[in-house]
């Protein structure tokens, strides 16, 4: 894996069949559609790939099988947060195994941690993992917010990269900011609007969600920032405040964006709508939103 990671790497879904089965079908026609958008890695059982609320079993068959579709095509991360230290170092030795470069990892959830504890536990993380690990910085569903020691002290011990999705620029642009003189060390946005800024401010790239809906959209809008082109910036980025106002909104769950996201896949053909539990997927009027959604999109961005 070349360092420092780069460019837009999708949070894929994870396609099921139902809680408890995987849809290895789509599973292989998702990866398929991202990477054939231009995509420079994918980011395997993250929050939009429901990895908190999937077993064991079905995340090892997912990683598995996605590392063998993938097939070193591009850098393939795992999220591997877990309440349980245990947990997540058993997801972290398996992964290795079949063939991923890189583990992401958020503040254990349930029990908020000191700074001085979240040292102590990249500390040991970093002692542990076999893999090359990044720091997962979402306070929304950790209760945590990652700070700069933390993250110092994570990049003395070997931690490649850090992931923001705190939905605070200025947050952003302090981690940038930060680490701008260290060659090797990767800072992502996690805001998909924040990703022109981000990237011109000096950021790396972007795990963009609607990546996995839209993956050329978000791959032209990275190449525009790095080119400093405003114009097609602002073309681009009017396309994802649309789909921020449209699609992203449809279901009134908090995890609206990911169900979003799998409707419309499922609408176009690539994988199943299944969510995990306690998740619900789109039904009826909600589910002919998104529909007409796509259809307006083709047309009134072409």
């Amino acid at each position: 894996m070349l360092l420092p990671l780069k460019g837009i790497i999708p949070p894929m879904i994870t396609p099921l069949k139902s809680n408890d089965e995987l849809d290895r079908q789509g599973v292989e026609k998702l990866i398929e559609h991202i990477i054939g958008g231009g995509v420079h890695g994918l980011f395997l059982l993250g929050t939009n790939g429901e990895g908190p609320s999937l077993s064991y079993r079905i995340k090892k068959e997912f990683l598995k099988l996605s590392c063998e579709i993938i097939n070193g095509r591009v850098p393939v991360l795992v999220g591997i947060t877990d309440s349980s230290f245990s947990g997540a170092m058993e997801m972290a030795e398996y992964s290795k195994t079949v063939g991923v470069d890189s583990v992401v990892v958020a503040p254990p959830f349930y029990f908020p941690a000191t700074e001085a504890e979240m040292i102590n536990y990249v500390e040991k993380l970093a002692a542990a993992t076999p893999l090359p690990f990044v720091l997962y910085n979402m306070p929304m569903h950790t209760k945590i917010n990652l700070t700069i020691p933390t993250i110092h002290r994570a990049r003395e011990l070997g931690c490649i990269g850090v992931k923001d999705s705190s939905g605070d620029m200025a947050n952003l642009y302090m981690l940038i900011d930060a680490f701008k003189d260290d060659q090797n060390f990767a800072v992502f946005a996690g805001t998909e609007l924040y990703l022109p800024d981000a990237v011109m401010g000096g950021a790396h790239g972007a795990v963009a969600g609607g990546a996995n809906v839209f993956p050329k959209l978000f791959v032209d809008l990275y190449n525009a920032a790095l080119a400093k082109d405003h114009e097609t910036i602002d073309l681009l980025k009017n396309q994802i405040i649309w789909l921020c106002n449209t699609m992203y909104v449809v279901s009134p769950s908090a995890a609206r964006i990911t169900i979003s996201f799998k409707t419309a896949l499922s609408i176009m053909g690539i994988c199943s709508d299944e969510m995990a539990l306690p998740l619900r997927k789109l039904e009826g009027a909600d589910r002919e939103k998104i529909s007409m959604y796509l259809k307006e999109m083709k047309t009134k961005f072409k």
